[in-house]
């Protein structure tokens, strides 16, 4: 129909995936691979990848892996320019890695917090900086140039207790992304900010509070088929599941109620005591924040 935009065709792209060794990142690579892409998956746990390279070859042969730490510059970076080396091009970037921190603030230490930072944004940050260059020559002809998807999460909107952290980290991400629409215009290279929200991934095994979320979880490949929609139509944001009544409600409220959604949270998980005391103790001595982690 006339003014209908055209889906982007993913089959023959070059995609790269990061923290593709599991989860949302792993289900993404699938799904781009099932849709024709080409794909470089990456983490740090090689033989996870290998066994994923095989599942991507049954529906493009020529797709790899490049393992390595995604919070080293170098490597993100290097990850970036080996790519367009062997393929001679890079279509898609998905800005996927990222780990968890569902800890106090007072038990944090500043190092920590700067090690999740590294790989929870500045790799994207990173990996797109060095993207940016090689399709902006790819869109010198007026097609599309690339692609970047931005996985966040919905702890940047509604910040549980204990994930200060974790959810400036996906701020950032945010904010990047968001500022990528404005600051690409022009370049045909599009930026898609995915914000999923309880998402069924290894990521809950390593949260040990009995007052952090136990709601329902959805599957990885949820948020997988989203990325690659969003990419075909040229999406700028999306939240998984979309259309999610409690969602929807927790963004409405943290908006234009956001006193009733710091109730809410301070209500559902409270800040146990003792640790504002261990914190006092710990000041007294002169000591940072942070905690001894051989105790």
């Amino acid at each position: 129909m006339p003014g209908e935009s055209v889906a982007v065709e993913i089959a023959g792209k070059i995609a790269v995936v990061t923290g593709a060794s599991s989860g949302i990142g792993r289900d993404t690579a699938i799904a781009l691979a099932e849709a024709g892409a080409t794909v470089v998956a990456t983490a740090r746990r090689e033989p996870r990848l290998v066994e994923l390279v095989e599942e991507l070859r049954i529906h493009t042969p020529a797709s790899c892996h490049i393992a390595g730490d995604i919070g080293e510059r170098d490597f993100a970076e290097g990850l970036v320019r080996e790519t367009v080396e062997r393929f001679g091009r890079i279509d898609i970037l998905v800005n996927n890695a990222g780990v968890p921190k569902h800890e106090p603030l007072y038990e944090i230490s500043a190092d920590e917090a700067e090690a999740l930072m590294r790989v929870n944004f500045l790799s994207c940050l990173w990996t797109t900086f060095a993207a940016i260059p090689p399709m902006l020559l790819q869109g010198e002809q007026g097609g599309a140039a690339g692609c970047i998807v931005n996985v966040s999460s919905f702890a940047a909107t509604v910040t549980p207790t204990y994930e200060t952290v974790y959810a400036a980290s996906k701020g950032a991400m945010n904010g990047f992304t968001r500022g990528l629409w404005s600051d690409l215009a022009g370049s045909n290279i599009h930026a898609v900010l995915v914000i999923p929200g309880p998402i069924d991934t290894e990521i809950w095994d390593k949260v040990h509070d009995e007052g952090a979320y136990s709601g329902a979880k959805y599957p990885a490949r949820l948020v997988a088929d989203e990325i690659v929609t969003a990419i075909r139509k040229e999406r700028f944001e999306v939240t998984v599941p979309r259309r999610n009544p409690p969602l929807v409600s927790a963004r409405l409220f943290a908006t234009f109620f956001p006193a009733v959604i710091r109730k809410g949270v301070a209500r559902m998980n409270p800040v146990d005591p003792a640790q504002v005391r261990r914190a006092i103790a710990r000041a007294r001595e002169g000591l940072p924040l942070g905690k001894d982690r051989g105790a």
